[in-house]
């Protein structure tokens, strides 16, 4: 079974998203889990998004994906083996939410898997949101196109990336970064927030606010830190 690191652009799929983007994706749903204290313990919870994707055959190949990461020197057999895993694969670590994230990507026919994850005692070590692969797919090659932000007469103003960010200045002078997700060419989410891009242009013009990309940041560079062996 092939494991991969993560793309850029895979890594905003592990964590949990909007309605919109769950429905798009074929997001079926996800469980996290930790070591316990030893490190060798194997606590999960599941979380259901799409109860009527949960079927027999969804079930059979999370078994089989879970299983073979169970494996010995697996990414999931314990913490100290994930720790090991990781830094053997120093492409997969990205900037998470608080910390060095790791994130990886295995497919069935039909399904994929994808993980983050963090050897780091105390903390829940691994999530892994599970999709229907089609839909996932399709899904981020269509986000590849970026969001237009146009104004009212339905001249584009400009472009930026799924999950990029824009900076709205506020009538009264306050500025607020807002990130947005790619829905579909004509629908975006700004802030958590789902707007058809013609109605934010409209709303911007109304109440007096205007909008300005984010420069882009550049990739994450995070490399895999060296794990003490006292936190098996």
């Amino acid at each position: 079974m092939e494991i991969r690191a993560l793309s850029q652009a895979e890594q905003k799929y592990t964590y949990s998203q909007s309605i919109q983007l769950e429905e798009q994706t074929g997001s079926i749903g996800h469980f996290q889990g930790d070591f316990c204290t030893s490190g060798y313990g194997f606590y999960t919870s599941w979380f259901d998004f799409k109860k009527k994707l949960k079927t027999d055959e969804f079930k059979a190949s999370l078994d089989e994906v879970i299983n073979a990461l169970r494996e010995d020197k697996g990414l999931l057999h314990n913490r100290h083996d994930m720790a090991a895993f990781v830094r053997k694969n120093p492409e997969s670590a990205f900037k998470g939410s608080y910390c060095t994230e790791y994130g990886f990507r295995v497919d069935t026919d039909k399904y994929a898997f994808l993980l983050r994850c963090n050897p780091k005692k105390g903390d829940y070590n691994f999530y892994c949101y599970c999709y229907v692969k089609e839909w996932l797919d399709k899904h981020m090659k269509n986000a590849e196109k970026g969001i237009r932000f146009i104004d009212v007469e339905y001249k584009e103003q400009f472009h930026i990336p799924d999950g990029g960010k824009i900076i709205i200045t506020y009538e009264w002078g306050q500025k607020a970064e807002k990130t947005c997700r790619f829905i579909d060419e004509c629908h975006t989410e700004v802030g958590g927030y789902l707007y058809h891009i013609c109605e934010f242009a409209e709303r911007m013009k109304k109440d007096g606010h205007s909008c300005v990309p984010k420069p882009q940041e550049p990739p994450s560079t995070q490399k895999a830190p060296k794990h003490k062996e006292n936190e098996r």
